[in-house]
């Protein structure tokens, strides 16, 4: 590894890990999904130059990023390093491009179980370094501001994307896998699983002070598929990277999982061992607090359409989400990512309204 000094400096606002973990805080903290994107003009000044997938494999670009919502939004209390779930994809052998008002697309995705076996599983993590890489320099760059957040995607939502081809509004054609195929199904999702458990100790290990699983395509499950395709293998992660850190004596981060579209499974969710469960818009703060407890800390969820309404709209809407989900156990964001067209000044009505509202 490259950037190999791990002598971070002092962490100052602690506020993320505190929430996660259960402890009082002193105001609510807020980050939001994909703050370090689209969205922003410095960001697409850098993508003018640099391709999207670039970005994401040289260290000193995606800590760049990374950086740039933090120093124009003063009241975040999180950082997220900037990269992409389909890294891992890449890693096992495949082609991803990101193409302008498509978003990413595999030229060959798998129209074949047997294809499975050609994937490279042995090997996938160490052509992921470079995540670790951005990981490590931009807790030195960040100076102990705020924490690091690394991410994965969760085997269910890669498999998607590795089956359609890219996003899909319909996913027929996992679908069609899901009935035709259920033992190479649960074979790729083992797959997967392996290699994102090894994917986040490596990034623990790189600095990452929490730890998001995105299973981005929840929406397209039944409860009861949830439980078949999509829990265990969360749950297998959460484990896997406990016993791992545990193994290589390096210090548990706490894990968050966003099943988007799973407000039919929070029970289940909450048997998954993470610290904290995302929600999406779709699910009413109060009825989730009842099904999960008091036990596990929420996060989310104003609609990321919100941010499109007058700032004093926004402050009214984010003030009353934060006073049904109450200060305890709470991490505000955005109950999915913040979109390219979001303005600049929403952002800003936004984070300064979670930390005015209790």
């Amino acid at each position: 590894m490259q950037y190999t000094n791990k002598n971070f400096p002092a962490l100052k606002n602690d506020r993320l890990l505190r929430a996660a973990r259960g402890d009082e805080v002193d105001k609510v903290p807020v980050w939001v999904m994909r703050q370090a994107g689209r969205y922003l003009p410095e960001f697409q000044a850098v993508r003018a130059k640099h391709d999207f997938f670039t970005v994401c494999r040289t260290p000193e670009l995606a800590c760049e990023v990374t950086l740039q919502p933090l120093r124009r939004y003063e009241h975040l209390d999180a950082s997220i390093i900037f990269s992409d779930i389909l890294v891992i994809p890449q890693a096992l052998g495949m082609t991803v491009e990101m193409h302008p008002g498509l978003g990413p697309v595999f030229p060959e995705p798998l129209k074949d179980p047997k294809e499975i076996n050609n994937l490279q599983e042995d090997g996938a993590v160490s052509r992921l370094t470079y995540v670790g890489d951005a990981i490590t320099l931009t807790r030195h760059k960040i100076e102990g501001k705020v924490p690091l957040i690394g991410f994965t995607g969760a085997p269910f939502t890669l498999m998607g994307y590795m089956i359609e081809g890219g996003g899909s509004k319909t996913m027929s054609k996992t679908k069609e896998w899901l009935e035709k195929y259920p033992k190479d199904i649960h074979k790729l999702l083992s797959l997967l699983t392996r290699v994102i458990i090894d994917y986040l100790v490596m990034q623990a290990e790189s600095g990452a002070q929490l730890l998001q699983v995105f299973e981005s395509s929840a929406d397209h499950l039944t409860r009861e598929q949830f439980m078949e395709f999509s829990a265990p293998y969360l749950k297998e992660i959460r484990s896997g990277v406990t016993q791992k850190l545990n193994n290589n004596k390096l210090e548990q981060v706490p894990m968050t999982v966003f099943a988007k579209g799973g407000g039919h499974s929070l029970d289940i969710q909450a048997t998954l061992g993470y610290e904290t469960i995302g929600l999406d818009w779709t699910v009413d703060p109060i009825e989730a607090r009842k099904i999960i407890g008091a036990n596990i800390t929420l996060q989310g969820n104003l609609d990321p359409q919100d941010l499109y309404k007058s700032p004093e709209e926004i402050r009214t809407l984010t003030k009353q989400m934060v006073q049904n989900f109450g200060k305890h156990r709470y991490i505000a964001n955005l109950g999915h990512g913040i979109t390219p067209q979001t303005p600049l000044e929403s952002m800003t009505a936004f984070t300064e309204a979670v930390h005015e509202a209790l």
